[in-house]
């Protein structure tokens, strides 16, 4: 192992990847990108005119293509002639490289010297990975400039992503995007760019990679190995990653069953009720929680959209004639969308003060079917 990845991923091989979704392969192998031409197009015209920006903002939501453009950006440049090299005017027409490529197959080993990865990193005290990226994972990049390139190219300081930075570790990246090296592109991945320094935002040309059509998502669903689902395509609201993580933890059946819960509202069925929060309850089951927070908050929201007249495919059965019995006026959304707003404050507080999960989501549910009694009275 090089010492560059060394320095990158400490025991790479037995770690687990914080920028990785379960079910699906690593954006730096992922060579193909599904949506988002106009983006590419963006990038390209600034390397083929000379003007690219030293730090780019790649925002939208989780799981639409962010990273794997990120990884796709860096090969490219890599692969770019040195100024001074016969070649050098000579930009490619795309981003586009094959995995057998020399730059894709040491970008996809962690092992190419002009590439840097910042990212969480492992806390070998609680043996896990931490919650944020800290500022000695930030200090790395000094030895990483440090170090000549040989190829005399462009390097590339990948962040996945810049909402994980804690203050100290912004700071030190906010003094590189100020004093940027020669020939060095940063791309920095962001979820929640309102949260990020508004001074590390001013310093970068933004990319927004909105949400993926349904044709989109079935082909980049197609690339990861999964099959394409209408409800998933629903539930996923145009995210890749959101839909793997759907499927994976069977979040189409968990929806439906919600429903169905809400179809028997004011009178929910109490005994099913209580499946759906003890699912949420034991060791191993902590996505299962994490997901049934996020369907019970989507269900508000569609009902909140319902009310007020957006037409919304159904994303489970029988979902349009549950949601316009239960919603069936712009006053009717009103209370829905404040009771999201109540419910999801209440789930933070629980999750802050470790309530059992099966108590906190029981009582979400029968918040929501005291709701439905109020809406229908």
């Amino acid at each position: 192992m090089s010492a560059v990845r060394a320095a990158q991923v400490p025991e790479a091989e037995s770690l687990p990847e914080p920028d990785k979704l379960d079910g699906a392969p690593h954006p730096r192998d992922t060579t193909e990108l599904i949506g988002h031409a106009d983006q590419e197009a963006a990038f390209l015209e600034a390397a083929s005119d000379g003007k690219l920006h030293h730090a780019w903002l790649l925002t939208g939501p989780r799981g639409v293509g962010k990273a794997t453009f990120a990884w796709r950006a860096a090969r490219f440049l890599r692969a770019l002639p040195a100024p001074g090299d016969m070649l050098a005017d000579a930009v490619p027409t795309g981003l586009a490289m094959g995995a057998d490529h020399p730059v894709a197959r040491r970008i996809s080993a962690l092992s190419d010297p002009g590439v840097f990865l910042l990212r969480r990193g492992w806390d070998h005290k609680l043996k896990r990975l931490k919650t944020v990226i800290t500022v000695d994972e930030a200090r790395r990049l000094t030895p990483f400039f440090g170090m000549a390139l040989a190829d005399g190219g462009y390097r590339v300081v990948i962040v996945d992503s810049a909402d994980e930075l804690n203050p100290n570790a912004a700071n030190a990246l906010l003094k590189l995007l100020e004093e940027p090296p020669a020939r060095c592109v940063l791309l920095l991945i962001s979820h929640r760019p309102a949260r990020l320094l508004p001074t590390i935002r001013s310093r970068c040309r933004t990319l927004r990679f909105d949400p993926l059509a349904p044709d989109d998502l079935t082909a980049a669903l197609a690339v990861t190995g999964h099959e394409a689902d209408p409800s998933l395509a629903e539930l996923s609201a145009g995210s890749v990653g959101e839909a793997i993580r759907l499927a994976k933890d069977d979040g189409a059946a968990l929806f439906a069953n919600l429903i169905t819960l809400l179809d028997s509202a004011p009178k929910m069925d109490r005994g099913r009720a209580r499946a759906v929060a003890d699912a949420c309850l034991g060791r191993g089951a902590e996505a299962r929680y994490d997901l049934t927070l996020r369907l019970i908050d989507l269900a508000l929201a569609r009902l909140a959209r319902a009310g007020v007249g957006i037409a919304l495919p159904e994303a489970a059965p029988n979902e349009g004639p549950v949601l316009a019995r239960l919603s069936p006026t712009p006053a009717a959304a009103r209370t829905w969308a404040e009771l999201a707003e109540t419910l999801a404050e209440r789930a933070r507080h629980g999750r802050a003060v470790n309530l059992d999960p099966a108590v906190l989501v029981l009582d979400l549910l029968l918040a929501m079917n005291a709701t439905a009694g109020d809406v229908l009275r």
